[in-house]
């Protein structure tokens, strides 16, 4: 009788394991999700997929907005970063007039790229 009992209680604990187990995995499922909004944030323009970069400032962004500002950018949310933090860094900022300016910040010395504001 005691291995009985014994034995419906290691099953018991088994499945209870199982349970938290299938709760473990939700959050897979999650980032599944989640993965899958990224991917509809991106449009086609002329057949090629674009991927909609988020607003990011950085450490640079102030230095960058002052290099658009002598270059006549002026306008929208500022000076975004487009790549990863690091010591080379890309930013981004969309002008009034409908250009884009970037700039190439290396530890935080900035240079315009390609020397002039270019269009979108």
């Amino acid at each position: 009788m005691k291995r009985l009992f014994l034995l419906l209680l290691a099953a018991g604990v088994l499945s209870a394991c199982a349970t938290k187990k299938q709760v473990a995995q939700a959050p897979v499922k999650r980032k599944s999700v989640l993965e899958a909004e990224a991917i509809a944030k991106r449009s086609m323009i002329d057949g090629v997929p674009v991927e909609k970069v988020e607003f990011r400032p950085g450490i640079s962004s102030a230095t960058v907005e002052r290099l658009a500002n002598a270059e006549e950018c002026r306008g929208g949310r500022g000076a975004g970063l487009v790549t990863e933090r690091g010591p080379v860094e890309i930013y981004r900022m969309s002008c009034a007039n409908g250009k884009v300016f970037m700039a190439r910040c290396e530890l935080r010395q900035c240079k315009p790229m390609n020397g002039d504001v270019t269009s979108r």
